[in-house]
């Protein structure tokens, strides 16, 4: 995977790098020094798929929609990480990173959340491993996710509300590294997507990347292929999409797609699509796509979806946009909440709305009959059910 593996500066072509102020620097590069090694060490590594299998649950199934693919003409296939302990992907990287934070010393944990499911992934590890977790959200966020600041309060986390900017996403990645910034030395950052510095856009894909190494074997277990045609994942910071494409980036006839959260529409102020409308340029310490006025403000996204709604996205899928590898698409709420009822009517499973947006595009792109599509259901929608209801109470008799 050469064209897609992160560079020794951790570039992916020209995105990417680490651009964080004096005080996190020893901090940065204990953190690129080591990184690799305690992945790749077979202590760790068993400590690691351990938990994974006994306490998150894994592996997830892959679930065949039969009503989904007859609906579709096509094959459709759920890979489960709404069925993670905690019920989404988040886990798989939390567990990671606080496993690195014990070696490395650390005895505090800060995180951000916005949908509240990397919150509350966060505060379950710190309950498990005995840390402190402090977790940042947006005052908003926490308006729409009460049900995970509860949970996050419950593990024992100290929930601080964010009231500058939107009061989502952003501001509490924002105030998360203030917080880092002003305790470098007890406190490790457990940032949960592949935004950020080098090494974390790294790190999060090598954690969620247990999601495509279950898929392959589940694939030729199902199909007698590894190989699906077509992966599909939603993408805020990208995370469980950089998960599910990565043991298929040097596979060239597997098509990558990314769904975008276009809120109102991507040519409305009211979007948080940065791909298909924002620049290059520096956000959280990463150069990436990003969502930015002529002065290179940052613009403030929106979405209905929490955890999409973020201005910059990780520098894996800003290169895997420019070098056209993946297919980026948009995607709007009312398309999102349509598709969540949907799977809720046809399978049984009520989807997180980030994972909605994946399942929206089943209705933008043709697939061939005999097509194998795998649309990473990366959360459940016990979190978004207030919203999903007023959306059901508005839909015509």
């Amino acid at each position: 995977m050469n064209d897609y593996q992160v560079s020794r500066t951790g570039y992916y072509g020209e995105f990417g790098g680490a651009f964080i102020p004096e005080m996190l620097y020893a901090n940065i590069k204990e953190l690129q020094d080591s990184y690799l090694d305690m992945l790749e060490d077979p202590g760790f590594r068993e400590t690691y798929l351990d938990l994974l299998r006994d306490y998150s649950g894994r592996p997830t199934p892959l679930f065949f929609a039969k009503r989904l693919s007859g609906q579709y003409r096509t094959n459709i296939y759920l890979k489960r990480e709404d069925l993670n302990h905690t019920g989404a992907h988040k886990i798989n990287n939390a567990i990671g990173q606080a496993l690195l934070a014990k070696k490395l010393g650390k005895r505090r944990i800060v995180a951000e959340t916005g949908a509240g499911q990397h919150g509350v992934a966060t505060a379950t590890v710190c309950a498990l491993m005995d840390m402190k977790c402090t977790v940042y959200m947006g005052a908003e966020d926490i308006k729409r996710q009460k049900p995970n600041v509860g949970r996050m309060k419950m593990l024992g986390a100290k929930v601080i509300p964010v009231y500058q900017g939107n009061q989502t996403l952003k501001d509490a990645v924002n105030e998360a590294m203030r917080d880092w910034i002003s305790h470098p030395a007890e406190t490790h950052y457990l940032l949960g997507s592949v935004v950020g510095p080098h090494p974390y856009p790294d790190l999060v894909t090598r954690l969620q990347a247990i999601i495509s190494e279950e898929l392959k074997g589940q694939m030729k277990e199902k199909t007698g292929s590894e190989d699906p045609g077509t992966i599909i994942a939603c993408v805020g910071g990208g995370s469980n999409a950089a998960g599910i494409f990565y043991h298929y980036l040097d596979h060239p006839h597997v098509r990558l797609i990314g769904a975008e959260a276009a809120g109102k529409g991507i040519h409305t102020n009211k979007t948080a699509a940065t791909l298909l409308t924002g620049r290059p340029g520096v956000l959280h310490g990463s150069f990436s796509s990003v969502m930015q006025d002529d002065d290179g403000q940052i613009t403030e996204p929106y979405s209905i979806s929490a955890g999409l709604d973020y201005p910059g996205i990780g520098p894996l899928h800003a290169h895997l946009h420019q070098t056209g590898r993946a297919e980026y698409y948009a995607v709007t709420d009312d398309e999102a909440l349509d598709a969540a009822l949907n799977l809720s009517r046809k399978e049984g499973i009520i989807p997180a709305l980030e994972s909605a947006h994946a399942l929206a595009l089943l209705d933008k792109l043709d697939f061939p009959p005999d097509e194998h599509v795998v649309i990473n259901l990366s959360g459940r929608g016990d979190k978004d059910l207030q919203t999903l209801l007023q959306h059901l109470e508005n839909e015509p008799d």
